[in-house]
């Protein structure tokens, strides 16, 4: 959507094709990362999202076996919105097709599904829908999710994960200050996202026991979740049956090619990330951000992009490349050790404390969370 709303804003031809009638799902973390945020104000439109209802993460906390931390800071980020906005991802997705639909050259197809590429001359020239209808173009951009289906034959490298998670609500009275945060103890990880009048929660259990979760029973899940602490005690009016909880089967790899001609991969078609920060959507934008620089202008032009598609891995692969590292030294220095212990917590490890007893470290992790290595930044033309 937002490669739509930036390749329609320099004045070409652009359709997105949207599987769904509406936007109306479970996106799960729905967080809004500053980087996402600052290119809004780029566009000049971040006044018009913040207007629509939000809540505000300034800090994020941790209670490591009992203990309570202060982890992450983002107040001091050197952007015009220094905190994650946690928004319905529909509310966010239709925002930026409002905003897409004030340009002529705009089209959103929904209800629509691609199913397979067109090829003509050694290249990708569109796609077909389940309809049989085709939708020819210069340039196809495959951003359908870590199952895509157009990445057929590109170089990839699987990570992998230690954990999977189960997502669910639980309801919750309003409070002030937004007090997300990570329960960390002996064989348990859970955390907590306010979303104002419920917490958007996540239990991590260690890769391919969720089998094992469900034949405990669902009153045995429910205990192990109310004994994550005061936060949970409404968990039986927002659990009722194992229908209240989805499972996110994790997956971490990427794409070592994005690219052939006429075709180009994004997002988490082009590299699922962990959950871990919940850094994925704004990736896929800042992907979306550097192949609108890189190619609008040539498009425009009339050149041949085939030459070009290969810049935007180029450019993002790094970022990409170095989050994965600091997601997998968080899987295997913290989850999984976590996860598999039995012996009780006694506290907070060290480098957790000195987070919690010296505020400026706290700007470090929410630098990498919240602007990543690389952000990218506004610099696709817009047609007048």
């Amino acid at each position: 959507m937002m490669a739509g709303l930036l390749f329609a804003r320099a004045g070409l031809d652009t359709v997105v094709v949207e599987k769904h009638r509406d936007f109306l799902r479970d996106f799960r973390g729905d967080t809004v990362h500053p980087s996402t945020l600052q290119l809004i104000h780029e566009l000049g439109l971040l006044d018009a999202l913040l207007a629509r209802p939000h809540n505000k993460v300034e800090t994020i906390g941790a209670r490591i076996g009992g203990q309570p931390v202060e982890i992450v800071d983002f107040r001091h980020l050197p952007v015009a919105a220094p905190f994650i906005a946690l928004m319905p991802q529909w509310d966010f997705l239709d925002f930026v097709a409002d905003a897409a639909r004030r340009y002529p050259t705009f089209r959103l197809v929904q209800g629509c599904e691609a199913e397979t590429l067109v090829e003509a001359d050694g290249r990708v020239a569109g796609a077909r829908m389940q309809g049989g209808e085709t939708i020819a173009a210069r340039l196809t951009i495959a951003s359908d999710g870590r199952d895509s289906r157009f990445c057929s034959g590109l170089p990839a490298t699987t990570i992998g994960a230690p954990m999977d998670v189960f997502w669910f609500r639980i309801p919750k009275a309003p409070a002030r200050e937004n007090d997300s945060m990570g329960v960390f103890d002996a064989g348990r990880i859970f955390v907590l996202i306010d979303r104002g009048d419920y917490w958007q929660c996540a239990f991590v259990f260690a890769k391919g026991t969720a089998e094992t979760v469900h034949s405990e029973g669902f009153d045995a899940f429910v205990a192990r979740v109310l004994a994550v602490g005061p936060e949970t005690a409404r968990a039986t009016e927002g659990l009722r049956s194992w229908d209240d909880v989805k499972l996110l089967t994790v997956t971490v790899d990427r794409l070592e090619r994005w690219h052939r001609p006429g075709l180009l991969v994004i997002g988490d078609a082009a590299h699922a990330m962990s959950p871990i920060g919940g850094v994925g959507i704004n990736l896929a934008i800042q992907d979306a951000v550097a192949a609108a620089n890189l190619l609008a202008a040539p498009m425009r032009a009339g050149e041949d992009i085939d030459p070009l598609l290969h810049r935007v891995r180029d450019r993002r692969h790094r970022a990409v490349q170095l989050t994965q590292r600091m997601q997998r030294l968080v899987q295997d220095r913290v989850i999984a050790p976590m996860l598999s212990r039995e012996d009780a917590v006694s506290g907070a490890p060290a480098f957790a404390r000195l987070l919690d007893r010296i505020p400026m470290l706290r700007r470090i992790p929410a630098r990498i969370i919240g602007l990543g290595f690389r952000p990218e930044h506004i610099q696709s033309p817009e047609a007048r």
